[in-house]
């Protein structure tokens, strides 16, 4: 009976033992668990206590980062956007004929700088010929009915015509005198300088050439005159095209989300491929009133000045919107912010240089290689700036091991 009631305790004793050992390893807290190995100096990184997210590094591993305090940044309340320049389009016009006729020569290229009055194209015009022709008509009209009042006035002075007949021509002379104005008014509608005109009625002679010039200065965008192109009043396209090119407009696409924060007189600083690494400053002149609805975005206008003519319509551009004053706020290096794998952010910050702990952390804004730290981050603490990519994959790789 004794020798069968000790069989059980001897088979127990063996099954005991792990559970005893595993108890007591917890209780110790040594080479269990992600607690502090004690071959740590051995050359291999330790996770520390369990639940704790932390590791040990040897000096040789401290190598490989880098690590700074943790300070305050002044980052810039902005919105960003990608958009393009055009032309000002307050400053921008078509130049049509103002009446039919065919080209007879075109003076200026694609690209050239033209001054306001500049002729650029000249037409071989009907209507300026009928124009012309009624003034020069007025003219002589005018030039008879004057002789005739003078000498109505010579004889009504010597009593040698009724007053009836000399009113009448004074009449005749107001008419012709009328009518001129009216002819030399037809004519310069034309372009025809009162000098110009002038020499029309001195000559009597018909000059059917219309000369076009630019209402504005600034430089020929389009062109489609050519000698012997019948043109008229309004049809598009036109002859030529000038835009003032001394201020641009910026037009940037702001995502629909950002329009709440814009404000019209908001500065913008623009970034243009062509000029490589120069910015230019403008503010925000008009926000548009509709969303496009391929793209959910909201065309923003800004003007810039660009008095040596260095942007052109369509370069593409990069817009930086303030919105508000700057805040001032914990920053972190971007290499020392770690997007884990289930997309929260993370930091390494250490007390001796030796054990690091990993905070889970959220981020703001993103400016000049930093990272803004809303929340999980003292000032002040020793973060791991370069490097800190490496320590969680440790962590992961420490993990898995056990």
């Amino acid at each position: 009976m004794s020798s069968r009631s000790n069989r059980p305790a001897l088979r127990a004793g063996p099954l005991r033992a792990p559970v005893l050992g595993a108890l007591l390893c917890l209780a110790l807290l040594s080479g269990c668990g992600r607690g502090a190995a004690p071959n740590a100096g051995a050359g291999g990184a330790a996770p520390a206590a369990a639940g704790i997210d932390s590791v040990v590094l040897t000096s040789h591993q401290l190598q490989a980062i880098r690590i700074a305090q943790a300070h305050t940044h002044s980052f810039a309340l902005q919105r960003s956007a990608v958009g393009s320049i055009d032309f000002d389009e307050n400053q921008a016009v078509q130049v049509f004929s103002p009446y039919q006729g065919k080209i007879i020569h075109a003076y200026t290229e694609v690209g050239d700088e033209v001054r306001r009055g500049q002729v650029l194209y000249t037409i071989d015009s009907p209507d300026l010929m009928q124009a012309e022709s009624t003034l020069i008509a007025a003219a002589g009209v005018a030039d008879l009915t004057a002789a005739a009042l003078a000498r109505a006035r010579s004889l009504y002075e010597t009593e040698g015509m009724a007053q009836k007949d000399y009113q009448q021509a004074i009449s005749d002379q107001m008419a012709a005198e009328a009518a001129l104005k009216a002819a030399r008014e037809a004519v310069r509608v034309f372009g025809k300088s009162e000098q110009r005109v002038d020499d029309l009625i001195a000559r009597r002679a018909i000059d059917p050439v219309l000369e076009v010039a630019s209402p504005i200065g600034g430089r020929i965008t389009a062109r489609f005159a050519q000698p012997g192109l019948l043109v008229q009043p309004g049809n598009v396209p036109a002859p030529y095209t000038v835009a003032d090119v001394n201020s641009m407009w910026l037009l940037a696409d702001v995502a629909e989300s950002d329009v709440s924060a814009l404000r019209v007189g908001q500065p913008v600083t623009v970034r243009v491929l062509a000029l490589g690494p120069r910015t230019l400053s403008a503010r925000i002149r008009t926000i548009g009133a509709t969303v496009d609805p391929n793209t959910h975005t909201v065309v923003v206008r800004s003007e810039v000045s660009d008095p040596q003519h260095e942007l052109r319509s369509g370069m593409i551009a990069s817009f930086t919107i303030d919105t508000g004053a700057p805040v001032e706020s914990l920053a972190v290096p971007a290499n020392g912010v770690v997007r884990e794998g289930d997309g929260t952010m993370s930091v390494w910050t250490t007390d001796d240089q030796r054990r690091f702990v990993r905070h889970s952390v959220h981020v703001g804004l993103q400016q000049d290689g930093l990272d803004q730290i809303l929340d999980g981050l003292k000032g002040g603490e020793q973060v791991v700036t370069d490097g800190a990519i490496l320590l969680s994959n440790m962590l992961y790789g420490a993990s898995s091991d056990t």
